[in-house]
């Protein structure tokens, strides 16, 4: 389990409006479920697969835990253990914006030093 940081898959629309207020809400499943979904680094590539296949314009954002309000690991549906934020995400806790690249099989490549 890492604890410094974890990982949040979103659009680049999404995360662009986020930019504009300063805080990022969610995407329209994590509103529904009523916490933010991040994934620890070993895990994004399995969400990736699982959630978004053939999603294009997707950014990962890797976001410090330590300033984090009301961050709990919870069970998936896959019997994993994963961060969910019940808050809303401050963009200063965002350390990094990675792209990334969709392939034509519709799964997607990260770069190696996420």
């Amino acid at each position: 389990m890492d604890l410094e940081f974890v990982y949040k898959i979103c659009s680049k629309s999404e995360w662009s409006s986020a930019k504009k207020k300063g805080q990022f809400k969610g995407s329209e499943m994590d509103l529904k479920d009523g916490f933010i979904h991040f994934s620890e680094r070993n895990q994004v590539q399995g969400t990736l697969n699982k959630f978004f296949i053939y999603k294009k314009n997707l950014l990962l954002l890797k976001v410090k835990t330590i300033g984090l309000k009301s961050l709990i690991w919870e069970q998936g549906s896959d019997g994993n253990m994963f961060p969910h934020l019940y808050s809303k995400l401050d963009i200063s806790d965002v350390v990094d914006e990675i792209d990334i690249t969709l392939k034509n099989d519709g799964t997607h490549e990260l770069p190696d030093n996420y």
